[in-house]
């Protein structure tokens, strides 16, 4: 992933990212002139982009290997796909490696048939990673400095399809996890009557939570990213 100003890598674990320059006395070897390409003065853009890409790529590696080797589970971990991509980002959160936002996602509640079980299914494991996630986190000291917040491309619709499922829909929920956050429910329950050709309505601008995120968790100004000003939500005890 490139961004305007620094490259971002997409790590599935810290085990499997690593540059790979073979095994015996040519390793080194090959590493250092790596190493040294990545550090050359070479004219031309594109020649500049892919030797900031691979000396990136050299120093995180080497910086991920020692956060891999470093890091204890303090809490049990679910064997879920979840659950592994959240270990992989407590991982990182206890290296202080200096990132701010990290993105992990579960698929699959594009539920069209047969609903019940396979949503009950994704939810538990959403539970079950999302706890030992929180849970790790605080017995390294680290809860109150982590928010964790959820949301989804779309909701359900309220009214089961002839599938035993429901049909993409608008609004929905989003939770947000933290040892700094105020527990609760914000904004107004949907009604179940009072529908928008059979979607609910939702009641708070998903803009606002983002608003928040950025203005009193990041410390970044919000109006920018969504392109307007939205109402904070007191979810941030911060």
């Amino acid at each position: 992933l490139v961004a305007p100003r620094t490259n971002v890598p997409s790590i599935r674990s810290l085990e499997d990212y690593q540059l790979r320059f073979g095994s015996g006395a040519n390793a080194e070897l090959r590493q250092s002139l790596a190493r040294r390409l990545a550090a050359g003065s070479v004219a031309g853009d594109d020649l500049s982009f892919i030797r900031q890409t691979l000396g990136t790529a050299i120093d995180s590696s080497e910086r991920l290997k020692k956060v891999a080797a470093s890091y204890q589970p303090a809490a049990p971990w679910p064997q879920t796909q979840l659950a592994l991509h959240l270990k992989t980002v407590a991982q990182l959160i206890t290296g202080d490696l200096g990132t701010r936002i990290f993105f992990v996602s579960l698929g699959g509640f594009d539920t069209h048939s047969r609903q019940a079980g396979s949503h009950a299914a994704l939810l538990a494991e959403l539970s079950g990673a999302v706890t030992a996630f929180y849970r790790d986190l605080k017995a390294h000291g680290l809860a109150d400095r982590v928010m964790l917040a959820t949301y989804s491309e779309f909701g359900r619709r309220l009214k089961e399809n002839g599938s035993l499922g429901t049909d993409h829909g608008a609004a929905s929920q989003m939770f947000v996890v933290s040892g700094a956050v105020k527990a609760g429910v914000f904004g107004d329950h949907p009604s179940l009557t009072d529908l928008d050709d059979g979607d609910l309505k939702h009641a708070t601008d998903f803009r606002s939570v983002y608003a928040t995120l950025l203005d009193r968790w990041l410390g970044i100004p919000s109006q920018p990213v969504p392109g307007g000003t939205f109402a904070p939500i007191p979810f941030v005890t911060a």
